[in-house]
């Protein structure tokens, strides 16, 4: 019997290409709304003139490289330090604008600009300092670099690897006040140390192959990794408590979501091995920095090497930070030269291109679709993130997503229903769950093929009238296990259906059962055998915790078979409350999963 576990973590796969563009007219228009209640924006459309030069202002320092681009093509003025008063009297004047993390695109600066401000370029990857709904309400697209700087934040870690082993700073620091103390800073070899690598993507699989030249051996979790790319450079994927109990060493490499907040925490340092190390240069807000002091006052933890924080920069009291096993440095990840030159080359690609009116691959935000057509399709995409959210939790971890198909049953002709919204948002809800990539309908097909994720779609024609859209929306995953197995339908494919009722997206199939919940909070699935009474006991469970249940629905092969209970839950019950429910006899399979 499967019990209740949280649900698989999945990170990003390594870039293919970062030059796709999508073509577009030299000059269109979009009016913009942003989507009520979305916490991403949706779309990206820039709306792009070009009769006269257009005017790039840059207000942080950018490398000559990517200069040369933006005056190939527009007027560039460099103005740095600029106050915000300052920025907003010059943006008016202003095509598109081009940031690092010290300037502030405040809401101000979208409604200075007069509607002239067309792109803002993020040199690096954190967009943190830019208000993305401002930007997205004025029609200005907003796009980043966000592969530039691989290598240098590989090569940090290694750094930061090996200085934590050999005591680097510690002694430095030691020596440098009068002191020499050999003794005290014996270090431990790399060689022969197993490396535990947490998220294989880019850069953790450039730290894997430098770990590897080190002479460690190198294991990694990262459920959607593929196998065959980590067989490629000597290094076995095996499962988070493996990954985090068999390891010397531990090196963080996942985005932020909220599936990876605080991951690192007391129940998770308990099952490592006793003075494991632990690098960080991908995300603070992964480690529970206060369980860490713990661990390493404890001896759990032996020392760690940390170049990000939940708070940047730290108090200057942090106890993490006054640490004397700790090792930090303030951001350094992507400070090399080459790196910054990389990312001036590719924020400067970016901005040109969205000016020539080209779709960037790196937008993240979107402005609308037109609103008649979001007005109809708008609970049928929220039907397809979220069918795309349960079916890719059903995966098991280890299985590489690749293949899914989508199948739309309407009684419209191919022309009357233009599917890439619906497409578009399956794609982020496989994706932004456990990724940091923001997808829309720009970037979606470009996401999806950078990941190695293949999407068919199908059309089912129904006789009848065309009034409403579509009659219903399959998601279909293939060549994977399922982590609960009832999902698999009887081709052999995880699959998932739904419906709009009354302008509320249902689950309506999974696998070969039919079941009816609405899709709203968060679903607990069941395989039980159908018998009295199991409705009440499953209800009571939850009721002792104070869960309150939305939905309740069972599909059943015939009377006293299996069957499978769908029940709908506004809070995320706990794992004891899991476990009971998995506990009860006619139970055999259950999976909780998060909307």
């Amino acid at each position: 019997m499967a019990t209740a576990t949280s649900p698989s973590l999945r990170f990003p796969s390594p870039s293919l290409s970062l030059s796709s563009r999508l073509p577009l007219s030299s000059a269109f228009s979009v009016s913009l709304r942003p989507r009520r209640g979305a916490s991403r924006p949706l779309v990206v459309l820039v709306s792009a003139g070009l009769d006269a030069k257009p005017t790039v202002l840059v207000a942080e320092k950018l490398g000559d490289a990517g200069l040369k681009l933006l005056k190939d093509f527009a007027n560039v003025d460099c103005s740095y330090n600029l106050s915000t008063e300052e920025l907003c009297t010059k943006i008016s004047l202003c095509d598109a604008l081009i940031v690092r993390s010290g300037t502030k695109v405040s809401r101000e600066v979208f409604e200075s600009s007069g509607g002239r401000l067309k792109v803002v370029g993020r040199a690096g990857v954190g967009i943190d300092n830019v208000d993305l709904a401002a930007a997205t309400e004025h029609g200005c697209l907003v796009v980043n670099a966000p592969t530039a700087n691989t290598v240098a934040a590989a090569e940090h870690g290694i750094a930061l690897l090996a200085a934590m082993a050999r005591n680097v700073a510690q002694a430095d620091a030691s020596v440098k006040a009068g002191k020499w103390q050999r003794n005290k800073y014996v270090g431990v070899s790399l060689v022969g140390k197993t490396l535990a690598v947490l998220g294989f993507g880019k850069v953790g699989s450039e730290v894997a192959r430098r770990a590897k030249g080190l002479g460690m051996n190198v294991i990694a979790h990262d459920p959607y990794a593929p196998a065959d790319r980590a067989r490629a450079i000597g290094v076995e994927l095996v499962g988070f408590d493996e990954a985090i109990s068999s390891a010397d060493f531990i090196s963080l490499h996942m985005p932020l979501t909220a599936a990876t907040s605080k991951m690192l925490n007391d129940e998770t340092f308990a099952k490592m091995k006793k003075g494991v190390r632990i690098v960080n240069v991908a995300r603070g807000g992964v480690i529970d920095e206060d369980a860490l002091v713990r661990a390493l006052d404890s001896g759990i933890v032996a020392q760690a090497a940390l170049d990000v924080f939940t708070e940047e920069p730290p108090p200057k009291d942090s106890k993490l930070i006054l640490h004397e096993l700790v090792t930090a440095t303030p951001h350094l990840g992507a400070s090399t030269a080459e790196a910054q030159e990389g990312v001036a080359i590719e924020i400067a690609e970016a901005v040109v291109g969205a000016l020539k009116g080209e779709l960037a691959a790196t937008a993240v935000n979107a402005p609308m679709v037109p609103s008649e057509v979001l007005s109809e399709l708008k609970p049928f995409v929220d039907l397809a993130e979220k069918l795309g959210r349960l079916a890719v939790q059903l995966v098991a971890g280890g299985s590489g997503v690749k293949t899914v198909k989508v199948t739309y049953a309407t009684a419209r002709a191919p022309d009357d229903l233009d599917t890439r919204l619906l497409r578009a948002m399956i794609t982020k809800g496989l994706i932004e769950p456990i990724s940091s990539v923001f997808v829309n309908l720009v970037n979606a097909d470009f996401t999806a093929k950078q990941r190695g994720l293949r999407i068919t779609e199908e059309r089912v024609i129904l006789d009848g009238s065309p009034e409403n859209p579509l009659e219903f929306i399959q998601v279909q995953i293939a060549n994977v296990e399922s982590r609960f197995a009832s999902a698999i339908s009887d081709s052999g494919e995880i699959k998932v259906e739904g419906r709009v009722k009354d302008g509320i997206p249902h689950l309506t199939k999974v696998g070969s059962f039919d079941v009816d919940v609405s899709l709203e909070g968060s679903i607990i699935l069941c395989r039980q055998v159908d018998q009295p009474g199991m409705i009440g006991k499953v209800g009571s469970v939850l009721g002792e915790e104070n869960v309150n249940v939305s939905f309740m629905s069972v599909g059943r092969i015939a009377p006293r078979k299996q069957a499978v209970m769908a029940i709908g839950v506004d809070e995320t019950p706990s794992k004891e409350s899991l476990k009971k429910i998995g506990d009860i006899p006619a139970v055999e399979e259950l999976v909780f999963l998060k909307l």
